[in-house]
């Protein structure tokens, strides 16, 4: 007897993720609720949304509370209110991005670009000042490049630093600080000023000027900061000097992510 196939099975699949959506939206819009009303509502079996349910729960999208009794107090359990938590609402998006660009805007219209620039300097203090013994504890760049990348991690920015360039007398060396998530890359995207102050902060940090090579905010896949190393680039500017920033020579790796 010939063997029998399923070529529908991505399709079932598909269907169980769309059902899925279903009861987290029902929850979304109508929770805490039961799984029995739940499959009252979509009009399938509770062992089918009982199997969605669970997965929800399995993957931290949903959690469950008891469900408040009415008249005497019965034998048994009582019944279990499911409802979604943060990360199950994050399946509808959120309009945070777009509201924080909307905000920006309005400062820019009504207080000028020098308050968005304030905005941003603001941010990136709180974002990092925290983290600034940790990060000025070493004189070297590159120690004190590494410190940030783990400071800037802590806080969402997945980064890393890796050597570029090989040591040799005369020539340049240095780190490259690459952070691979940016939580703000899509209001970096209309507004520089968070990637120009972000800069900036990095250089005071580091006692070096840096330069930004690629940014997620301009498509790139990481937000890219060469950081030289070389001996000549004080880690503790002199009183007075400035700390250069922006674009430099590019280096020989062109830049690529950590």
């Amino acid at each position: 007897m010939p063997r029998v196939t399923h070529p529908h099975v991505p399709s079932q699949v598909s269907a169980d993720g769309k059902t899925r959506q279903e009861v987290a939206r029902l929850l979304l819009e109508q929770g805490p609720m039961t799984a029995v009303v739940v499959a009252e509502q979509l009009g399938i079996s509770p062992t089918a949304v009982r199997r969605h349910l669970d997965a929800l729960l399995a993957d931290g999208e949903a959690e469950t509370r008891d469900a408040p009794r009415r008249g005497p107090r019965g034998r048994g359990r009582p019944a279990k209110l499911f409802l979604l938590t943060e990360p199950g609402r994050a399946r509808f998006g959120h309009a945070y991005d777009d509201l924080a660009v909307s905000a920006i805007r309005f400062l820019a219209e009504h207080a000028g670009e020098d308050a968005v620039r304030a905005f941003a300097e603001q941010r990136v203090e709180k974002l990092v000042g925290p983290h600034r013994p940790a990060i000025t504890g070493s004189s070297d760049p590159a120690a004190r490049a590494e410190a940030l990348a783990t400071a800037l991690s802590r806080e969402g920015y997945a980064a890393s630093t890796r050597q570029v360039g090989a040591p040799a007398p005369g020539q340049n060396v240095g780190a490259q600080l690459c952070q691979h998530h940016c939580p703000v890359a899509h209001v970096a995207a209309e507004f520089p000023q968070l990637c120009e102050a972000e800069t900036e902060a990095f250089a005071r940090l580091l006692g070096t000027h840096v330069q930004r090579l690629a940014t997620i905010a301009r498509g790139d896949s990481a937000c890219t900061t060469h950081v030289p190393v070389t001996t000549g680039n004080p880690a503790h500017p002199e009183p007075g000097s400035t700390v250069p920033t922006g674009r430099e020579a590019r280096i020989p790796n062109g830049g690529k992510p950590a």
